[in-house]
């Protein structure tokens, strides 16, 4: 098996979730019919990743409609697609849709990119093991024993999961393991972000009626979105390189004052939202690392935001004691018959505590260190020297124009590297209006550099 060996404009996409797609349609969206992209998906589902293989019904996005365009110059490219594809159904752009259906705009994205000009879009359902640079472009080897050459390779591999923990007990949810349950039986969910939502939520639809126990660190639940508008905020305003301390203060009182004129919090978070990535790297390691220990959970809460009726849905469940929040870090769990015990430590103490469930849920989030990627590529290039953890090991490290940096400090001339796994540069990259953006510039830089 072979791309199109090398040609003057080729690129193989590693990874055909969110980040591969977008790269791949704003690639494509240039006419130059010598272009090839190979977009290559180990699992075969192309647009979806962990993200948008989602399959309930609520388990949605968590951006309305408005913001979800995979284009950020046609920033009505999703609503008007959603209207073609449910007429009548959304009275407006503050709706937020299932995550498999964003996964279906996706791949419709895709289709349409690869047909502006036909012949150029090449998609596979393989497995990438390792990649190595050559003096024409790269070659990728594939699992399967073939290789694919071009000039140029994009990894856009996404989120990763974390094993599920203690030694295979808890579940994950929507894994073959997550059967149905007595819907009196108590569960216990680790974790209190966006995936625990997504437990709860799968649990709600089942008609759960059992107490839910959630568990995490901080004790804190995602608060809930409100279609307000973003205040306008000046970018000589905003204390780049300042201390975290500086910055939460100015922050804070910039809260008070809008709230002070009837304003409502949410205004100043999405106000921010164009200097994140800026005032990340503004920032020397001590305050990253500052940041990610301390300020990072809440933060997470008040700028990943629950659709309003899943939010008031959640707080509805926590006020009847249906869902009971535990502030406390877990320890372990066992088997106990049929069911589980888990062990915690409350916030503050240094007790233990057990608790018997019939399930425990683990949605710790993804995984956030580089050295311990399961991804037979990533741990060929980390082990190679042909790419590095950045600082803090939350990604790979790159340079401002995404491009992988080596061990040795060189940076490829043929590699670039997209979404979460720039994270580490860009730290807000998660979301489709970020990536959307680093998906034009990168394009815009290999297509027609300066």
């Amino acid at each position: 098996m072979t791309a199109s060996a090398a040609t003057p404009k080729s690129i193989i996409i590693i990874g055909g979730g969110a980040s591969g797609v977008l790269l791949a349609a704003h690639l494509l969206r240039d006419p130059d019919p010598d272009l090839r992209v190979t977009l290559l998906e180990r699992q075969g589902q192309f647009g979806q990743g962990l993200a948008y293989s989602a399959r309930h019904r609520d388990h949605r996005v968590n951006v309305p409609a408005r913001g979800m365009s995979a284009f950020a110059d046609d920033p009505d490219h999703f609503w008007r697609w959603l209207q073609r594809r449910e007429p009548g159904k959304h009275a407006s752009s503050w709706t937020f849709v299932p995550r498999r259906l964003y996964g279906v705009y996706l791949e419709d994205v895709l289709r349409e990119a690869g047909n502006l000009v036909p012949g150029r879009l090449l998609v596979l359902a393989e497995e990438a093991v390792a990649l190595e640079e050559t003096r024409q472009g790269v070659e990728l080897k594939l699992a399967n024993g073939t290789s694919l050459t071009s000039r140029w390779a994009a990894l856009a591999v996404g989120h990763e999961t974390q094993p599920a923990r203690g030694r295979g007990i808890a579940v994950r949810v929507g894994s073959d393991r997550d059967t149905p349950l007595d819907p009196d039986a108590p569960v216990m969910i680790l974790g209190s972000g966006l995936s625990m939502v997504d437990a709860w939520v799968s649990l709600a639809e089942a008609r759960h009626r059992g107490p839910v126990t959630v568990v995490s660190r901080n004790g804190l639940l995602p608060k809930g979105h409100k279609d307000v508008p973003p205040l306008s905020i000046d970018a000589a305003d905003v204390p780049f390189g300042t201390s975290l301390t500086y910055l939460t203060g100015w922050f804070r009182d910039l809260v008070r004052s809008e709230e002070a004129r009837g304003g409502d919090w949410r205004s100043v978070v999405d106000g921010l939202r164009p200097y994140n990535q800026r005032l990340w790297q503004s920032w020397p390691m001590r305050e990253k690392k500052q940041f990610l220990r301390h300020v990072r959970p809440w933060w997470n809460i008040h700028r990943h935001r629950l659709p309003p009726d899943l939010y008031d849905g959640l707080e509805r469940a926590v006020r009847a004691g249906q869902v009971q929040l535990i502030p406390a870090e877990f320890v372990g769990i066992e088997r106990n018959g049929d069911g589980v015990r888990a062990t915690l430590r409350p916030r503050g103490t240094n007790e233990r505590k057990t608790m018997d469930v019939a399930r425990v849920y683990d949605c710790g989030g993804v995984s956030v260190d580089i050295r311990a990627s399961a991804n037979p590529l990533l741990r060929f290039l980390v082990q190679s020297g042909a790419a590095r953890p950045d600082p803090m090991h939350i990604g790979l490290d790159v340079d401002a124009n995404s491009a992988l940096i080596a061990a040795d400090g060189s940076v490829s001339q043929r590699t670039r590297v997209i979404g979460p796994l720039t994270r580490g540069r860009y730290f807000e990259i998660e979301a489709i209006p970020d990536i959307r953006v680093q998906a034009a510039a990168i394009a815009k830089s290999l297509l027609h550099p300066a």
